[in-house]
């Protein structure tokens, strides 16, 4: 079994228009899935790029609901606009992936995890491991959470790719970036890291200044490091550029050009 994240920088612009989705890269990556499908099981997990995040920004979802009826009221619509925007960019997913020929399924993330603070706390995956053994695709999508402690949270891509990681304990897990990997430094400034060991994540997030969440509302890439050190744990951990052509199919092989976490 393999994981694929891709990322909300992969299929759009989140600079753009709201809702802007590059279908033409998706339908490249869903190809690439396609030549090694069905003899690896895939489950694909996408970001919110220009689809969730506005919303979720805009009504501050990771604040909680405050426990004002007025302002938990507005909360609560941002909290649905920001379910609903993924929705649609998830049914782009689908539609693209079956364009393809390949079984992709929406999973609604919100509607099989719990959060508390944040943290998953609950998750029922049985759907998604019947889905495997169907084989289908299961896509599943960051999301709002139903929080235990505050109400309402934001539950990210990169979170569900380390619980599934840690449940399933995949072959390979895969983040599809921007970028070309992980560096010592900034893109285009530091040095890329082809190959990474686990113990050595947290010396990097210390030099790449990962004190506090990253410029986004589910962490950028100093989360996806945190969780990829305990995704470590359980599988292998590739970061690739999904925009280059063929970037992916190298991670699935396992001689790609990126960064591997082991």
């Amino acid at each position: 079994m393999i994981l694929v994240k891709i990322g909300g920088s992969v299929f759009s612009d989140k600079a753009g228009e709201p809702e802007n989705f590059d279908t033409e890269t998706v339908r490249r990556i869903a190809g690439e899935i396609a030549e090694f499908y069905p003899n690896e099981e895939f489950i694909v997990v996408h970001g919110g790029g220009s689809f969730g995040h506005y919303h979720a920004s805009e009504h501050a979802i990771r604040d909680g609901l405050p426990g004002e009826w007025e302002s938990d009221r507005r909360k609560k619509i941002g909290f649905s606009l920001t379910h609903q925007s993924m929705l649609r960019a998830n049914a782009r997913f689908i539609e693209v992936f079956l364009s393809q020929n390949l079984p992709a399924f929406s999973v609604s993330t919100s509607s099989i995890f719990l959060t508390e603070r944040g943290e998953i706390v609950y998750a029922d995956i049985e759907v998604i491991e019947r889905l495997l053994e169907l084989d289908f695709i299961p896509i599943l999508f960051g999301d709002v959470s139903v929080d235990v402690a505050q109400g309402v949270d934001i539950l990210s891509g990169d979170q569900i790719m380390a619980y599934l990681t840690k449940m399933l304990k995949p072959k390979k897990a895969i983040f599809l970036m921007d970028v070309d990997g992980i560096y010592d430094g900034k893109p285009g400034e530091g040095t890329l890291i082809p190959e990474l060991a686990r113990e050595e994540v947290p010396g990097l997030l210390e030099r790449l200044h990962c004190t506090a969440a990253g410029t986004d509302v589910t962490g950028g890439i100093c989360n996806k490091l945190r969780k990829a050190y305990e995704m470590a744990h359980y599988s292998e951990v590739w970061f690739v550029n999904g925009k280059v052509p063929g970037r992916l199919s190298g991670a699935i092989r396992g001689d790609g050009f990126g960064t591997r976490l082991r």
